[in-house]
């Protein structure tokens, strides 16, 4: 039986934010191998990442941070302001910097896999293996009608900085899960989660917006080293169109389709996730004799 892993929080000091993190250590993994691990808009880290890291068995530690607007993560003043995309990969950096960490595996899901795009695309020599769960820029094939699809997570952080944020929260429901299976219950623990801190949470889908206009995203995609891309089962069929087609078309995509999901993949599918993630490792390593 495997010990019980090791999880300690700590604080990071910039200049403008105060950055809460977690690194989980696995007593009984000896390898060296270090993951960092990125949450999604609205979403802290630990509540996305703390399940599945608990059942990783490819690494020795894993560093789930909080961004910029969401978790424990907050500037001085306890405000929220806007920020970049590329503010959130400079915030990365540093963090990583500061630990000495100078190459690992990543992963992102949704906002927090555009900002693993990013960094890899910024920093291709410290990012190894690859795991995306439905990365925000990825969303569908025509670059066009996914700048167009931003409009509707725009009217969301409207709502989310009104008196009707709860309004806001289920548009953003409605737009990036519209196949959803939902009940009642499902719903006031989504609105919960992501209630947490509404202008923060606007803060993250604006970031998104921004950077879909100002990127190549074909750039982006040709900058990425070998990536497993995980779509739930309830998503979109032309997101799943478009990670399928990358997957034949490029021998590092691979793409996972998750049975009975949906864009919370993380919070329902740990498991399934977890065992996906830990074989790829294994392959990826097999096919680079490390």
């Amino acid at each position: 039986m495997r010990s019980k892993l090791n999880i300690r929080k700590d604080t990071f000091l910039l200049s403008d934010q105060i950055i809460t993190y977690r690194v989980l250590k696995h007593p009984d993994i000896h390898n060296g191998k270090r993951l960092v691990l990125l949450h999604g808009a609205g979403v802290a880290g630990e509540d996305t990442w703390l399940a599945i890291a608990s059942m990783l068995t490819q690494w020795q530690e894993i560093l789930i941070p909080d961004q910029r607007g969401m978790g424990e993560t907050h500037y001085p003043d306890h405000k929220e302001y806007p920020f970049t995309a590329h503010r959130l990969v400079a915030d990365i950096n540093a963090l990583v910097d500061h630990l000495g960490w100078w190459s690992f595996d990543m992963g992102g899901y949704s906002l927090g896999g555009m900002v693993s795009l990013l960094y890899k695309q910024q920093h291709p020599d410290r990012v190894e293996k690859q795991f995306l769960l439905e990365s925000a820029l990825l969303d569908r094939p025509c670059w066009d009608t996914t700048k167009v699809l931003r409009q509707k997570y725009s009217e969301a952080a409207h709502f989310l900085r009104s008196d009707n944020k709860e309004q806001g929260i289920r548009n953003f429901l409605d737009t990036i899960s519209p196949n959803r299976r939902t009940t009642s219950q499902v719903d006031d623990l989504s609105i919960m989660r992501l209630g947490a801190r509404p202008l923060g949470f606007a803060h993250a889908l604006d970031c998104v917006t921004e950077a879909i206009n100002s990127i190549d995203r074909e750039l982006l995609v040709a900058a990425q080293g070998d990536v497993s891309s995980f779509i739930g089962g309830l998503s979109v069929d032309l997101m799943h169109q478009y990670h399928r087609d990358m997957a034949e078309g490029m021998p590092n995509w691979h793409y996972f389709m998750v049975p009975g999901t949906d864009h919370s993949l993380p919070f329902q599918k740990p498991r399934q996730i977890a065992k996906i993630m830990n074989a790829e490792a294994q392959r990826y390593r097999i096919s680079r004799n490390i």
